[in-house]
């Protein structure tokens, strides 16, 4: 995946805790992130990327404060990172002031999210945040949008269209980079060889597909005798990564590694290991999110690494968006900084993890 980086900001991050749990998650308290670790940061970029300005765009000037501000939310709120992500949204919208934020969930319905978007668009939203389920199939949302040139900032997954036309612009982390982050870490852990099974998140969009394909990349490029034995989708859904794990120590009980695309997947992986009378470190699980379960789960033994995805986005993208309507040029892309967890920091860490 190219990456397209934008400007280089430091967000102020909104201190948030997760309590609220999904099935068969950890009840402890999700202690706030503290110092800057908790920030989302913008990756250093040249200049000379495309960029759009409220010019370019033909959109009027507004005032975020004081306009409609629809916010869609793509999942059940059950993931993590999903909770972290719409309460970074609500608490930057608070801090700020601004007095109209709509909130919608799509319940990890993409019809539901397509039709939650134009319900948005109806109630006269100046400006839409959209966490997109898919990357593709919104042609009806944009063509309502830009007949009224509502400004789209789509954060953590990117839709598949094009920026300054049919939306503003892309805030999120660079997917491929993950993969190959976690494809470094699975290299550590197995010595560069053994079996690994791959956890697949959700078909349908860029995540998963750029995940998938940094981790390959890299174990081809550094590991050969790493072997990819096992792939299916655990739809980035703690239950289903257990009902996979459980099918792959059936087919596969030679496997020594399992990449897991998100935390959630891990961790029912962790349990579904567990069932079968397996030991902490037995077999090596690397994922991506951050979640603070994922990183007690490396504290205790169980995951060997993760690599982060930030999903407070909420300072980010409202920055973003004032500038734009202040008529600075926005990037296409803002890629931002993610950190890894592993042995030496996960038990320092555990108060940055969401």
């Amino acid at each position: 995946m190219a990456r397209t980086r934008g400007w280089a900001a430091l967000a102020m991050a909104a201190l948030l805790a997760t309590g609220a749990c999904a099935r068969g998650e950890d009840t402890s308290d999700t202690p706030a992130p503290v110092g800057s670790e908790g920030q989302q940061v913008a990756q250093s970029a040249a200049a000379d990327g495309p960029t759009c300005t409220l010019q370019a765009f033909g959109g009027q000037a507004f005032d975020v404060k004081t306009a409609t501000v629809g916010f869609s939310q793509s999942e059940k709120e059950a993931n993590p990172f999903r909770i972290a992500e719409t309460q970074s949204i609500k608490d930057e919208a608070k801090a700020l002031g601004v007095a109209n934020l709509r909130v919608t969930n799509a319940q990890s319905q993409f019809s539901k999210q397509i039709s939650d978007v134009q319900q948005l668009i109806a109630q006269g939203a100046k400006l839409l945040v959209i966490a997109p389920l898919n990357s593709d199939g919104w042609e009806p949302v944009l063509k309502q949008a830009a007949e009224k040139k509502i400004p789209i900032i789509t954060i953590d997954r990117k839709i598949n269209a094009k920026p300054c036309t049919d939306y503003l612009t892309f805030i999120g982390s660079d997917f491929y980079e993950q993969g190959k982050r976690a494809a470094d870490q699975m290299i550590a852990a197995l010595d560069g060889t053994g079996e690994v099974a791959i956890l697949l998140g959700a078909p349908g969009n860029n995540v998963t597909t750029d995940r998938t394909a940094g981790f390959k990349d890299r174990i081809a490029e550094k590991a050969p005798n790493i072997k990819i034995t096992f792939e299916q989708t655990g739809e980035f859904t703690r239950e289903k990564g257990q009902q996979v794990t459980e099918q792959l120590i059936q087919s596969r009980p030679t496997t020594s590694g399992i990449y897991a695309e998100n935390d959630e997947m891990a961790l029912g992986a962790v349990t579904a290991l567990k069932g079968a009378g397996k030991t902490a470190g037995q077999v090596k699980i690397v994922s991506i999110d951050g979640t603070r379960a994922a990183v007690q789960g490396i504290v205790d033994g169980w995951l060997y690494s993760v690599i982060e995805s930030n999903p407070r986005f909420g300072p980010l993208a409202f920055q973003t968006a004032q500038k734009f309507v202040a008529g600075e040029a926005i990037p296409a892309t803002t890629i931002i900084s993610d950190r890894e967890y592993t042995t030496a920091n996960a038990k320092d860490s555990l108060g940055h993890a969401y």
